[in-house]
């Protein structure tokens, strides 16, 4: 070995696989994204899709900044993730009060796509929820809204 490299500390390697909390949240959220992507499979969209619709559905219409603060994601990832969306014919966008922002709306085939979508994330919820138990999903639930609100 070069004496100028370090050698890797196992140690701490182990307490990256067991206890770090971004690699272990990351591998929960990569499970429960196939697991979600598969019972939404007869809409045609992913759940990463369908957490964009659902998010401007509830808003109405929402800026891109917006939609990028409520989802807590990138405003540059947020509009790459757009862009299918509007394709598709599922969100429209029109200028802002200034030409630096951007308005997102659904269209009716985005309304629609939504509906069909949603019996079916009703019942990959349910399975989660009868997999983990309701306690032990509940208590999830809340350290996670209260992890994401701390960490912000």
């Amino acid at each position: 070995m070069d004496k100028h490299t370090n050698p890797i500390n196992t140690d701490l390697l182990d307490q990256v696989v067991w206890a770090c909390a971004c690699f272990n949240i990351r591998k929960a959220s990569r499970v429960m994204t196939q697991h979600f992507d598969e019972v939404l499979k007869p809409s045609g969209l992913l759940v990463t899709q369908f957490t964009i619709l659902a998010a401007v559905a509830i808003a109405k219409s929402a800026t891109v900044n917006e939609l990028a603060e409520m989802l807590v994601m990138d405003r540059t990832t947020l509009t790459r993730n757009l862009k299918p969306l509007e394709r598709e014919g599922w969100l429209k966008s029109k200028p802002g009060q200034d030409q630096r922002t951007r308005i997102i709306a659904l269209t009716e085939a985005g309304e629609a796509v939504l509906a069909k979508a949603l019996p079916l994330w009703k019942q990959a919820q349910s399975m989660v929820e009868e997999v983990l138990g309701q306690q032990r999903w509940n208590t999830l639930l809340a350290h996670l809204v209260e992890a994401t609100a701390l960490l912000r």
